[in-house]
């Protein structure tokens, strides 16, 4: 496209004859008319590297659980963190809109991988969030990468996606097994909760959490007594609850999720565990769990957590403002993450000039993570956000003073104590 002319200057026909002072002039417009056009394609320039936004707009794929077990924790609630990002941020991007889809993946990979495909290929989406689940977290991941997209996974908990599974254009957020399994295993160990019996959901994910965290109860210089396992989806936790009280282990770890975690909480309470002198240890529970068991049935529970609206100030300021456009959602550690990773990418577009996958992942990873719980937090070569996470114990009903009060802060762990160091990783992506 021709260069825009700025202005115009009329020139006399060559045939006409030329004084010295016409030369003169003659001269200096032709170097005015030079400095002119260069100039226009500095600006045009200027303005084309500005521009490089792919389909003239920034387009975040938000892809949850509308309708399975894990909707009351994202769903509905993602999209909102998602959009109020983006209102934080202006509403554009390099003076281009950004506009939000979602869709329900019904935790299963395959659909994720479907609808990710769809949108990458066909629908002009730039980015997707959440992607609650880490087994279509990973199957996402793998669409994602050879297109390279950007995914901001906000709602998984494996380490696989920054460990052998790990894309230059994925970032993890919120939180990991293995940080969550050592935040709890570890810091109660040394606060006295030195025996240990585990009880674990029968699959893949109890596994690793229990094996993580006997890792660093031990390396805590506590034991574990013993362990049992029970099937996904068990209704009734009696047999193995009586298994852990009659162990005498100062503490029973919980390694499983889900509604198995709130029914094996409920009927622990039944059995008067916790005030009998065992303790309860969550490996992965949110707020609003809490909120939904009542603090006279989950007081006394400890867990480990990235993110508390009621930490400080900034973090209250921010949940209310959440809370008033969710219909009072109280905001867990996923809805805080989706939130900063879309933030942080929309200032890596604009750090970068451009949404290309490649370059703006390299931005973020360059830019320092700074919101309302994220103070310059780097997100390493493996994609993993580095963020700090905090050991909590549930507040009884009496030491409670308003809906959402229910923690109170035992231990902060920063990010290189949380997560797993970068000399144990499988990521291809990390040079040792």
């Amino acid at each position: 496209m021709a260069a825009p002319i700025l202005g115009t200057t009329e020139l006399r026909s060559r045939s006409e004859p030329q004084s010295n002072d016409e030369t003169f002039e003659g001269e200096m417009i032709m170097k005015i008319m030079g400095l002119t056009w260069t100039a226009a394609a500095v600006l045009a320039s200027c303005v084309a590297a500005q521009a490089q936004i792919s389909g003239d707009a920034v387009k975040i794929g938000v892809l949850t659980d509308h309708s399975g077990g894990f909707a009351y924790l994202v769903g509905k609630h993602s999209v909102e963190a998602v959009q109020m990002a983006i209102d934080d941020f202006g509403g554009k991007v390099l003076g281009k809109p950004i506009s939000v889809v979602t869709a329900d993946h019904q935790n299963k990979p395959d659909i994720a991988a479907t609808i990710s495909r769809k949108w990458f290929e066909t629908e002009g989406v730039d980015a997707v969030t959440d992607v609650a689940g880490s087994a279509v977290a990973l199957a996402t991941q793998e669409v994602a990468r050879p297109l390279s997209k950007v995914l901001l996974i906000s709602g998984a908990a494996t380490t696989a996606l920054t460990g052998k599974a790990c894309s230059p254009t994925t970032s993890q957020w919120s939180y990991d097994t293995y940080a969550f399994a050592k935040g709890t295993a570890s810091q109660v160990t040394k606060q006295g909760g030195d025996s240990w019996f585990f009880l674990t959901s029968d699959y893949a994910f109890g596994h690793s959490l229990q094996n993580d965290a006997s890792r660093f109860v031990e390396a805590s210089g506590g034991k574990v007594i013993g362990s049992v396992r029970f099937p996904f989806g068990s209704p009734d936790f009696a047999s193995f609850l009586l298994q852990a009280q009659g162990s005498k282990a100062k503490v029973i770890g919980l390694a499983m999720s889900g509604a198995d975690l709130l029914s094996a909480i409920k009927q622990a309470g039944e059995f008067g565990i916790v005030q009998s002198g065992q303790s309860l240890a969550s490996l992965v529970i949110y707020i609003n769990d809490i909120e939904g068991l009542g603090l006279k049935v989950a007081q006394g529970l400890t867990l480990t957590t990235s993110f508390y609206w009621d930490a400080n100030d900034e973090t209250r300021a921010w949940a209310k403002r959440f809370m008033e456009r969710s219909g009072g959602f109280i905001p867990n550690l996923i809805t805080a993450g989706t939130y900063a990773s879309v933030l942080h990418y929309l200032k890596a577009i604009e750090a970068a000039g451009t949404d290309d996958g490649k370059t703006v992942a390299a931005k973020m990873r360059e830019l320092p993570v700074n919101d309302f719980y994220n103070k310059d937090v780097q997100i390493r070569a493996d994609g993993r956000v580095m963020h700090k996470t905090f050991l909590m114990k549930v507040k009884s009903p009496a030491e409670s003073k308003y809906r959402g009060d229910y923690y109170n802060m035992l231990a902060s762990m920063s990010g290189e104590d949380s997560f797993r160091p970068l000399s144990e990783s499988e990521c291809p992506l990390v040079k040792k």
